[in-house]
Formats: structure tokens, C-alpha cells, sequence
């Protein structure tokens, strides 16, 4: 049974950091390229990061995490981190990981259709909030 399950989620002030993770179970995570989404209060599922299979390496971040967020890979264990740095309020959401159908994350790794219902987490909580 294919599942993928967040953790690492809570409350942190502005300017803190986090580090959540994503345990993939049932299947081999590195098989295929692998990104984290979130969704904040009334807003749309939005793409945060993505990191293509080991072999390839690639990263690709939205504006909103350049700079501040790093993807990573945990190959011996099957999962999946993203280090989360100076936070702001509006960092505030749920935070899903995904596993794509792709081996590259390439120019449409955001696009949460392309997602199989099955690839998603169930999410882990973010709040930055003093």
C-alpha cells in the first residue's frame, strides 16, 4: 500500500525555523521526482519545492521559497525533508508532500492535477505566528 506521511509541523515565530518531513511507505520515493505543496487559510494548493530522483538532482523552488527553504533528500531512509528558514506569517499552512509521475521535476512540477490521488500525504501543520 502506497502512503506518504508528514511530520515536523507546529507553531514558530517569525524569523524561525523548521524542518518537516515526508516518510514514503510502500514504494521506493527516489524512483521518481517528489515536491512539497501547501495550502493556507483560504488559499489555493500551491507548489513549494520539488526534487528530482538522486540520479538527477535538480531543485526547483516558487519565488516565495528561494532563498529561505531547502528540499532534501534522505535516500537510505525513504524520505523526503524540507528545511524551512526564516519564516513569516504568511508561511502559515498545511504542508503535503507529493510523489510525481515524473523521474525530473522540469517547467509543470507544481501542477497538483498531474499528482495521482494516491501520491499525496495527508499533511503536516505550519504556523508562524508570534
Amino acid at each position: 500500500q502506497v502512503q506518504l506521511v508528514e511530520s515536523g509541523g507546529g507553531l514558530v515565530q517569525p524569523g524561525g525555523s523548521l524542518r518537516v518531513s515526508c516518510q514514503a511507505l510502500g514504494f521506493t520515493l527516489d524512483d521518481y521526482a517528489a515536491a512539497w505543496f501547501r495550502q493556507g487559510p483560504g488559499k489555493e494548493r500551491e507548489g513549494v519545492a520539488c526534487v528530482s530522483r538522486s540520479s538527477d538532482g535538480t531543485t526547483e523552488y516558487a519565488n516565495s521559497a528561494k532563498g529561505r527553504f531547502t528540499i532534501s533528500r534522505d535516500t537510505t531512509k525513504n524520505r523526503m525533508h524540507l528545511q524551512l528558514n526564516g519564516l513569516k506569517p504568511e508561511d502559515t499552512g498545511v504542508y503535503y508532500c507529493a510523489s510525481l509521475s515524473v523521474e525530473r521535476c522540469g517547467s509543470t512540477w507544481f501542477v497538483t492535477e498531474f499528482i495521482g490521488e494516491d501520491y499525496w500525504g495527508k499533511g503536516t501543520l505550519v504556523t508562524v505566528s508570534s
